[in-house]
């Protein structure tokens, strides 16, 4: 959070602007980069306006916890108070969504959007905004898990009066989501008297929330089952969640008007761009439409199948190939969601394909002609291999030949990491994939970092962390050579050699081989902590702890990286892929690799030199990662 104290002190700090600056210096100082205009306006128009009610309602010594970080993500509450209930004597949450909206209209398709004259597209309904706050903090706070009735929410709208937002009234449903304007001030005093008590102040209850064990987030692949056959097991926030309504409002559209319908998801690294994919899968398998899920990932695909299919044997036919609608007819689906659509290939056709089938058809074009509603989610920066060109520019170029409305929707925040900002800025940097240079890593309290002086540390401190009850993997530059798999029974080679340290690459078939689990399976089969992954097991997934060694390929030499082609043994690089392309789809693969992490990420190079620049840029995590 960015600043906490009761709600008389900040409402005195308010007043002579003391509050602001603070804010301002404590964003900058977290984040790298200077606050936004809106949230300006908010610190020094919406905050006070807040604290005076509080004030008002005899709550001064009410704990306001002001940009409140939700756990595991980039999400920020505006408020949450804390204090004690009246009634119960247990410690109280109140989150608080501020808007500065004069006036604000529902969605006319969907009561949980609505149209706002500043924005170009429609926004998520603040009491939906607030509500899924408060959800998402239960399911990841340990101190409110099995407490949900301690928290609550509301939207305070100030500035607005009741006609100008009544129409968003149309959703509230429950305690965790109430509106309240300017207008019915009188009404938001008593509400925040029923949940805060005037008597006690809410240090320690604040204390208790702040100490609260942030719960594991829920891995996408072990809980898929339920999530496509019976209910929702994440929920959506803010971007996500409009993401989500708009196609099923665009399904919906094209259902009734019988036309198409294209929706672009863009995102980085753990946006929850394959949350959002199983969401909308699982919502319309129960509705009835006829869906698919297509990725350019066997491991994705192959573990999809097999975690999602475990019971139903149809579940798995849910989850397809992009090249796997060559011969499919026009429209034949209500919707085809296309994950890690950055995957998608210039033609379906490959050395297999019947010459009947080698059209030259393009691969974006069978994925739109295919379904009413093609969904493509991509992020354009994590290609890492070459011929793949899965771009909005070309999907929206490919729709507009169809003369078919393509909508984008960006999503910002961070899932991924534990949700801090502040390291992938330190990765892409680190990279050179955006300007200015490497910078010193700052410790924050959401990811840890640390480098490893060998490949043995690092291996013995992510064995320790599995003994925690923590996920682990090691994952590599792909610099070593591959050797073919060994009959049943036979050891693993160890192909990544480094020193008197040798481990196997992860297997690349379809079956378990001496223990090790296949290639589609390795990043989420506990099995697969005996072997070294390469990118292409590695993307699309997440696990706690990811130990990433940087190969012969990516080296710092003086002031800057140098990337050497021949150190690699992708053969996907052949001599017609220019050298530009190969140094950036490395610094993409490195890009990858150390982005997998949801608590930490330990890194080793096997270059001296290399190794040394990573523990000056890795600041304070320099020590030994065993020791830790």
């Amino acid at each position: 959070m960015l600043f906490r104290e009761s709600a008389k002190s900040i409402a005195a700090r308010a007043l002579d602007s003391s509050l602001y600056l603070h804010l301002t210096e404590q964003f900058v100082h977290m984040h790298g980069y200077r606050p936004g205009p809106a949230e300006l306006r908010s610190w020094e128009r919406s905050i006070p306006a807040l604290m005076a009610a509080l004030n008002d309602a005899g709550l001064g010594d009410v704990e306001v916890m002001l940009e409140y970080a939700l756990p595991l993500n980039s999400k920020r509450a505006d408020v949450i108070l804390a204090g004690v209930h009246p009634t119960t004597g247990e410690p109280s949450y109140v989150v608080v969504e501020l808007k500065q909206w004069s006036q604000a209209l529902p969605n006319e398709d969907d009561p949980t959007l609505c149209h706002v004259e500043a924005y170009a597209h429609p926004v998520l309904n603040p009491i939906e905004q607030v509500r899924r706050y408060c959800e998402y903090l239960v399911n990841f706070n340990g101190a409110v898990a099995e407490h949900g009735h301690r928290v609550s929410g509301v939207a305070f709208l100030h500035n607005a009066t009741e006609f100008g937002v009544t129409g968003l009234r149309d959703i509230e449903s429950d305690g965790h989501g109430l509106l309240f304007t300017g207008e019915r001030r009188g009404a938001f005093l008593d509400h925040l008297r029923t949940k805060l008590s005037d008597k006690h102040p809410g240090a320690r209850a604040a204390d208790e929330l702040c100490n609260g064990v942030k719960v594991p987030s829920k891995q996408l692949m072990t809980v898929a089952a339920e999530e496509v056959r019976e209910r929702s097991q994440f929920v959506l926030l803010d971007e996500q969640q409009v993401a989500y309504r708009m196609v099923l409002n665009a399904v919906q559209k094209a259902k009734n008007a019988d036309r198409k319908e294209v929706v672009v998801v863009t995102g980085g690294p753990g946006t929850g761009k394959s949350v959002i994919a199983l969401q909308l899968l699982g919502e319309l398998y129960r509705r009835g439409v006829p869906a698919l899920h297509a990725t350019g990932s066997q491991s994705f695909t192959k573990t999809m199948r097999k975690v999602a299919g475990a019971r139903k044997r149809e579940v798995q036919d849910l989850f397809k190939y992009f090249n796997s609608f060559m011969t499919a007819e026009k429209n034949s689906l209500g919707a085809l969601i296309c994950d890690e659509a950055h995957r998608i290939r210039e033609t379906s056709a490959n050395r297999y394909t019947r010459a009947a089938l080698r059209t030259g058809r393009a691969q974006i074009d069978e994925l739109i002609d295919v379904a009413y509603v093609p969904v493509f989610f991509l992020d354009e920066h994590q290609v890492v291999r070459p011929g793949e060109m899965g771009t909005v520019a070309d999907i929206k170029e490919a729709a507009a030949r169809r003369n078919i409305p393509c909508h984008v929707v960006p999503l910002d925040s961070q899932f991924r990491c534990g949700g801090s900002d502040a390291y992938l800025r330190w990765v892409v940097r680190l990279l050179g994939l955006e300007p200015g240079g490497p910078v010193v890593w700052e410790p924050d309290d959401r990811m840890q970092l640390l480098v490893a002086d060998s490949p043995q540390e690092m291996e013995a401190f992510l064995d320790a962390r599995r003994t925690q009850g923590y996920g682990a993997r090691m994952s590599a530059g792909y610099c070593w050579r591959w050797s073919p798999e060994p009959k049943p029974g036979n050891p693993l080679p160890p192909d990544v050699v480094i020193g008197d340290w040798a481990r196997p690459w992860n297997l690349r078939g379809d079956r378990s081989v001496s223990g090790a689990p296949p290639a589609a399976l390795w990043a989420t089969d506990p099995a697969g902590f005996g072997q070294v992954g390469c990118v292409y097991t590695a993307q699309g997934f997440e696990y706690d702890w990811s130990g990433v060694i940087i190969g012969p390929d990516l080296l710092w030499r003086g002031d800057r990286w140098v990337t050497d082609r021949t150190a690699s043994k992708d053969p996907v690089f052949k001599k017609s892929t220019s050298d530009d392309d190969v140094d950036r789809l490395i610094r993409n693969t490195y890009k990858v690799l150390l982005t997998r992490g949801m608590v930490g990420t330990v890194v080793f190079s096997t270059d001296p030199e290399t190794r040394e620049k990573l523990r000056q840029l890795a600041g304070d995590a320099t020590r030994e990662p065993a020791s830790v």
